[in-house]
């Protein structure tokens, strides 16, 4: 009867490994995401967008053993609005944050208030009345890392969040792992223990709050690949979601003097040499987590999306050049919203093909919940699409999308807010106090022909669409500002 029994558990235990081997063998394991999300990296700066002077071998790596796309998009011209999309894969006007939000020693003694913010501002010199852009990112939105838990996944947030107060750091919104982020929208400094000793708030002078120094003199991307690294070791044999969203290459412009070096030459300015060295870091934490997931041998099961939440500052000292692109961060032109965007899966996602698709940061959401297994939210607007099957065949199927849309209602630049339609290769701008900006963009990625009244149908058909679809949403539109008229300022 023994021998039976024993023969039986044999039987069984074989037949479970069969059925285990089969099952990693179909991918069918769980897989792990990572998703690198670079602050104000521009379009133009990486070698394999076409630069000849960053040096990113191992981001280049990601491309060619994956997909790049080359119409990708940040949500948003500035940082927060863009990684609150991230998160949710909803639009930044849908949510709310529409401008990046106020760290807690910006805003004087005013602290956390109750609620967000409700009142329009704008002064005597404002044309319009603006909608208030809040402190944070309110709890009832959902974020990966929530829709994620309930299949098992453990997540990490490391680097910059910029989504609100203490209470909305990143364990507030279903992270298990927080490493690093704050309502910072900058560090302190890039260099370890990541503080300004003489800064007369004393948040800075502290440091980063959820990242103390360990390594004096470190610089801050490399300490965040440091943690990566280390909760994918902690975390091979389960489930993980990482958000690795590095403080780079955001000012302050700083870096290790040896790195600059390299770079510097003709033509170049030392600004310029610091900010390829801070791409640099950038490419040694890709290159130190990559080693790590095939030294672990789950390269295979673990997709990493690299992007940015804006394009590069194309002014104030110009640290990069986002040309053929025109303007950078903050603007509503190409150089201020699109950015790099790379897939990479190995064995699901060809590799080294390239798609002209557009896609946006609102995009991440429903891909990684595909993939994962996870439905949608069903209680609630998602605007991104998944991106899955477009990736699976190498770029050959479309995406069932011929628009995106940009909501910017604030006084940032001239000509002041404005809101953006892509529809097809034709873009919109409407500027609120003005024009209309028309361009077409398969033949003027430059944005150097402005169409709109050699092409008035088509414009007034875009603005039509354009508003429609922000009333949709719901977004809040800039309104006329009594006060300016009282005080005879409009044709001023």
């Amino acid at each position: 009867m023994n021998s039976q029994i024993n023969r039986l558990l044999l039987i069984v235990a074989v037949a479970h490994s069969f059925m285990t081997t089969r099952i990693a063998a179909a991918g069918e394991r769980p897989l792990n995401f990572i998703v690198i999300l670079v602050d104000d990296m521009g379009w133009m700066d990486l070698s394999c967008q076409g630069s000849d002077y960053f040096k990113t071998p191992n981001i280049d790596r990601l491309a060619s053993e994956g997909m790049r796309f080359t119409d990708a998009y940040a949500a948003c011209a500035v940082c927060s609005p863009t990684r609150a999309a991230v998160q949710t894969g909803r639009y930044p006007g849908r949510i709310g944050v529409t401008d990046w939000i106020r760290s807690l020693f910006q805003r004087g003694n005013l602290g956390t208030p109750a609620k967000n913010p409700t009142e329009w501002v704008g002064g005597a010199n404002r044309l319009l009345l603006c909608p208030p852009n809040p402190f944070w990112m309110e709890h009832d939105e959902v974020t990966i890392a929530e829709a994620l838990k309930p299949r098992g996944y453990e997540s990490a947030h490391i680097g910059k969040w910029h989504l609100g107060d203490p209470a909305w750091y990143p364990p507030g919104q279903g992270y298990d792992e927080n490493r690093g982020g704050c309502d910072y929208g900058q560090p302190p400094s890039y260099f370890d223990p990541f503080n300004q000793p003489r800064h007369r708030h004393e948040m800075i002078r502290a440091g980063i709050p959820q990242l103390p120094g360990r390594k004096e003199g470190q610089f801050l991307t490399h300490r965040e690949g440091e943690e990566a690294v280390e909760l994918i070791r902690k975390w091979k044999d389960e489930p993980f979601f990482i958000h690795l969203a590095h403080y780079a290459v955001h000012t302050p412009i700083q870096a290790i003097d040896k790195v600059a070096a390299k770079y510097q030459r003709d033509g170049k300015s030392d600004v310029n040499a610091k900010y390829a060295a801070m791409v640099e870091s950038v490419d040694d934490s890709t290159r130190e987590i990559l080693k790590t997931l095939e030294e672990l041998k789950i390269a295979d099961r673990t997709v990493i999306i690299f992007t940015s939440d804006n394009g590069g500052l194309d002014n104030n000292g110009r640290p990069t050049e986002n040309a053929p692109l025109r303007s950078g961060k903050g603007y509503a032109y190409e150089g201020g919203i699109r950015v790099p965007f790379i897939v990479r899966w190995p064995g699901v996602v060809p590799a080294g093909k390239v798609s002209s698709q557009p896609v946006s940061s609102i995009d991440i959401f429903p891909t990684v919940l595909e993939a994962a297994g996870v439905e949608l939210p069903k209680d609630r607007e998602i605007d991104g699409l998944s991106l899955l099957a477009h990736l699976k065949s190498g770029g050959r199927s479309r995406l069932k999308r011929d628009e995106l849309f940009w909501h910017f209602p604030h006084y940032r630049h001239a000509p002041g807010p404005y809101s953006i339609i892509r529809k097809g290769d034709y873009k919109l701008i409407k500027f609120y106090e003005g024009p209309l900006e028309l361009f077409y963009l398969k033949d003027d990625i430059g944005e150097t022909q402005e169409l709109s009244r050699l092409m008035p149908e088509k414009t007034a058909q875009l603005e039509k669409r354009l508003m429609a679809g922000l009333r949709k949403m719901g977004v809040k539109i800039p309104r006329q500002n009594p006060a300016y008229k009282r005080n005879g300022n409009r044709d001023k």
